[in-house]
């Protein structure tokens, strides 16, 4: 794990960490702008499994499959899932740069808070494992196995909390490096 850190705290230089977050950011925005409303639309309201960060019932995804029917079940699994198997990889490369970038500016090289640099790369990790649950499900429907949505609905939530201790990580980070340099400068 040392030199896969080594090898990030190298390429985590400012312009690598912002071009990167920026492709990150346009293909979430893609996601967000174009593949999620197309699901959106053939679902009366109901939020796609990917948008539930606190988790669903596997009642709840036969009601969603059910009523996107055909034609949503097909807009989820060939515009959304696509696009969504790009992100995962973008987000925890990218947030985990992001974190190197700040957290080397931030804290001492001792700090415990260093060795947090790969909830990232697990969030990734869990998002295309929900990913991938959710596109065995849209393939098998109408057959449906619960124990298969559970899993799935436990890949969501890890991944919507490690994402989300990724956001205060960086958050912490930007604060503290914020601060060590206005403090530096009087």
């Amino acid at each position: 794990m040392f030199k896969i850190y080594e090898l990030l705290n190298k390429y985590s230089s400012g312009k690598n960490v912002l071009i990167l977050f920026m492709f990150t950011q346009v293909v979430y925005g893609i996601m967000l702008g174009f593949s999620i409303p197309n699901v959106m639309q053939y679902s009366s309201g109901m939020k796609i499994l990917d948008l539930i960060p606190t988790g669903y019932s596997p009642e709840y995804v036969q009601k969603l499959f059910k009523t996107l029917g055909e034609a949503g079940r097909g807009v989820y699994l060939y515009q959304q899932i696509p696009l969504d198997m790009i992100y995962p990889g973008l987000f925890a490369v990218s947030y985990t740069l992001l974190l190197v970038f700040f957290f080397k500016k931030a804290f001492s090289k001792e700090s415990k808070f260093k060795k947090l640099w790969m909830l990232p790369i697990f969030a990734g990790l869990f998002d295309y494992l929900e990913n991938i649950g959710i596109i065995i499900m849209l393939r098998m429907y109408p057959v449906f196995q619960v124990w298969i949505a559970q899993t799935t609905n436990a890949f969501s939530v890890l991944k919507s909390i490690l994402s989300m201790l990724t956001f205060i990580l960086i958050l912490l980070g930007v604060i503290v490096f914020l601060v060590k340099r206005f403090t530096d400068r009087t």
